[in-house]
């Protein structure tokens, strides 16, 4: 994943002293691609490089460095019966101590003209930047390539986490709560639970923010394109909530129901002047009916269900295919 400065901070804030651990090179068969980082800290650790003999020797580098030592370093591995793993690629891991003082200093790009780009040296002894390597990157900036992690004479370039989308999950009951467990640990999505009862949001997982508000305050304060799931305890709620939706930009509406359910609800959506086409932009039923209906395996098909969702296909207001519904 790209470099999240946020989740960072988060973990320094956290946990003091923390090393970030990223593969930037990756040739032939290995368990992770370039770009996939976990951070260290005494006692702990979040995210995973692959596992194996790669990642346990990476975490005890990592606990050298945090003790001392050079700020970064470069290790480069095959990864084969040497070291104890069959999968026969090679690898270049690049490690770096971070604390409370080198996070407020990070800069958020170099030299502030790559607003989508960290460029570092890695290597004590570096050379002077590359121009050829600069012109790479001033090409690759603002691009709509993105440029992929890459190591050039002791020189990584870096894109910057971009922003994620905002789930909103209006319910807390056994399946909202068990799909806002599934989704918060994903990079890509931002967790909103939302649920007006006392009590259902004592728990929140790490990550997961929450809005205790009557129904429809996080729908209206929702961004553009946003993936809203509807499952309060009400049906009444729920078609409150799917006439509000439809009044609004958004990028994946879910209601949990039965098809009998939907076809009561598109009815009666119709009755408060929404056009079917609009009413088909709410998916019903979701999740994968395969799966059974215990709420933690309903969550799971709903969390491959938007992990499938592709929202560049229709710009905001789009929905899934009837291809990709649940039956």
């Amino acid at each position: 994943m790209p470099f999240d400065r946020a989740a960072l901070a988060q973990a320094v804030a956290a946990h003091g002293t923390v090393a970030r651990i990223v593969l930037v090179q990756v040739k032939g068969s290995a368990p992770r691609p370039a770009g996939t980082s976990m951070l260290v800290w005494a006692g702990g650790a979040s995210g995973t490089i692959g596992g194996g003999q790669l990642e346990l020797q990476s975490m005890r580098g990592a606990a050298t460095m945090l003790a001392g030592g050079p700020r970064s370093k470069l290790t480069r591995a095959a990864l084969g019966p040497a070291m104890n793993q069959c999968c026969g690629g090679a690898v270049t891991v690049v490690t770096e101590r971070f604390d409370a003082g080198t996070v407020e200093a990070l800069p958020d790009t170099y030299p502030d003209i790559y607003p989508d780009i960290y460029l570092r040296a890695v290597d004590p002894a570096a050379p002077p930047l590359a121009d050829s390597f600069r012109a790479k990157i001033d090409r690759a900036s603002g691009s709509t390539t993105p440029l992929a992690i890459t190591l050039h004479g002791g020189w990584l370039a870096e894109p910057l986490w971009q922003p994620s989308r905002q789930v909103v999950i209006h319910g807390a009951g056994h399946v909202g709560s068990a799909l806002a467990r599934i989704l918060a640990p994903l990079p890509q999505f931002r967790v909103t639970l939302a649920d007006p009862r006392p009590g259902y949001l004592d728990d929140l997982p790490e990550g997961v923010s929450g809005v205790d508000a009557p129904w429809g305050a996080a729908l209206h304060s929702g961004e553009d394109d946003a993936a809203h799931f509807i499952m309060t305890p009400a049906h009444d709620d729920d078609l409150e909530l799917c006439h509000r939706l439809l009044q609004r930009d958004f990028a994946f509406g879910g209601l949990i129901g039965s098809d009998t359910k939907w076809a009561r609800f598109r009815s009666r959506l119709a009755a408060l002047g929404h056009a079917p086409e609009q009413i088909a932009r709410i998916t019903c039923p979701i999740g994968a009916r395969q799966f059974g209906k215990h709420p933690q395996a309903i969550a799971l098909g709903v969390a491959t269900q938007l992990l499938q969702f592709e929202p560049a296909r229709t710009n905001k207001q789009v929905r899934l295919t009837q291809k990709e519904r649940c039956a």
